[in-house]
């Protein structure tokens, strides 16, 4: 059974690194950077659990769980924090506004995995959506097709219309299918050499990418780059 989680964190290592491993075992995972974004997504996708970190800009911890708390569509998913804040007053107030549990970093990932396991079980099983055995052909649903006039993907029967800068990056990694492309050269390619943009400005992209296409396509490379898995 498919699981769907959203990662709640302002370090993008930490995201990565956590999505990563869920991804792994078998979960379907979304990310966010803070509490407002977290929100948004929350109630598009309605994910089973949300892993939130405590310290975060627009929208804390606490505000997130609480708005969160307040929103019908969300009434059936557990929030779990993950924080460095591990002292007994922060874990009350996480408690205070409707947390079902309190996980303090730095965790194992082994051990995050199991509390994942552990909470997902108390989750009816027909609220969750089959996977695919291993090996089995992808379902129809699961094809990408790129139109360059439109700047339009087709994720089976869904078209999806994206903004030029998502466009022009799924276009340069889907150019050269399981092939790694690092991330000076889609810098390079993308935003062009003498425009100067943030460290994470591409990870935001392929963050939203993913959210739009689905987790399974594009494969982080930590450190290095981004290869897309049709």
């Amino acid at each position: 059974m498919k699981y769907r989680i959203l990662l709640v964190d302002d370090e993008v290592d930490i995201l990565e690194f956590i999505r990563y491993n869920l991804v792994k075992e078998g979960y379907e995972v979304s990310t966010a950077c803070d509490g407002a974004e977290a929100l948004r997504i929350a109630t598009e996708c309605r994910p089973h659990l949300i892993l939130l970190d405590m310290m975060m800009p627009v929208m804390d911890g606490i505000q997130t769980c609480r708005a969160i708390r307040q929103t019908p569509a969300l009434n059936d998913t557990m929030v779990v924090f993950l924080s460095a804040l591990g002292e007994e007053e922060q874990q009350l107030n996480g408690f205070d506004v409707g947390a079902d549990d309190y996980l303090t970093k730095p965790i194992k990932m082994k051990l995050l995995v199991s509390r994942v396991q552990a909470l997902l079980k108390r989750i009816p099983s027909a609220a969750a959506t089959p996977v695919a055995e291993p090996g089995a052909e992808p379902a129809p649903t699961d094809r990408i097709e790129i139109d360059g006039t439109s700047h339009t993907v087709r994720c089976g029967t869904e078209r999806i219309a994206l903004p030029r800068k998502e466009f022009a990056l799924l276009e340069l990694l889907c150019a050269s299918p399981g092939t790694l492309i690092s991330r000076e050269r889609i810098y390079a390619e993308v935003w062009g050499s003498e425009v100067i943009v943030g460290d994470r400005t591409i990870d935001v992209h392929i963050r939203k990418l993913r959210q739009k296409i689905g987790e399974r396509h594009i494969v982080t490379v930590k450190g290095i780059g981004y290869r897309f898995e049709p």
